[in-house]
């Protein structure tokens, strides 16, 4: 039985995968019905992304309009993981969390729809792979900046290795 578990903003949760070890390595079960059912969230599309430098950041991504739900793991490396509430009525609106997300510790990362995704890699050769709730669509791509004040994210460096798609994000302000 999967044990999930809330963060300090309750809609963003964690749970660990199952892992089952023995003289050969290990299996592990990625993902099964029940985590769809337990976020009411049906998963369209799986993303594999390798970084091979630490202190890559990936974000901070979202869809206006067509927003997308995520599951996010690590099956190599460490990210720390983040999520912003972009939900305007929301009690946790602008408000972040963060999880450290690794090969070792299992974790899963549950962000649902109305939050900003983004995340630092902690070591080399990185791999992630999440699933969405929605296709990618090139047309509602927003984002905003990775340092930016309003939000002031808690990132474990201040040089970090960026896209220039990710470079040039507006701040927050800007965009919401």
């Amino acid at each position: 039985m999967i044990s999930f578990n809330k963060t300090e903003i309750p809609d963003v949760v964690t749970f660990k995968s199952k892992n089952f070890k023995d003289n050969r390595g290990f299996f592990m079960e990625v993902f099964n019905k029940n985590i769809n059912d337990y976020f009411k969230c049906n998963f369209v599309q799986d993303n594999y992304v390798k970084t091979t430098k630490k202190h890559v950041i990936r974000g901070m991504h979202f869809q206006k309009n067509e927003g997308q739900a995520k599951l996010v793991k690590v099956f190599k490396g460490e990210i720390i993981d983040v999520a912003v509430d972009l939900r305007k009525n929301s009690p946790t609106y602008k408000k972040w969390v963060s999880r450290i997300i690794s090969d070792k510790n299992m974790l899963n990362i549950f962000i649902p729809v109305g939050f900003a995704h983004g995340y630092c890699t902690l070591t080399e050769n990185t791999e992630v792979y999440y699933k969405c709730s929605r296709y990618y669509n090139k047309k509602y791509d927003s984002g905003f900046l990775w340092s930016d004040t309003d939000i002031n994210i808690k990132w474990p460096t201040i040089n970090p290795i960026l896209s220039t798609k990710d470079q040039s994000l507006p701040n927050f302000r800007e965009v919401i």
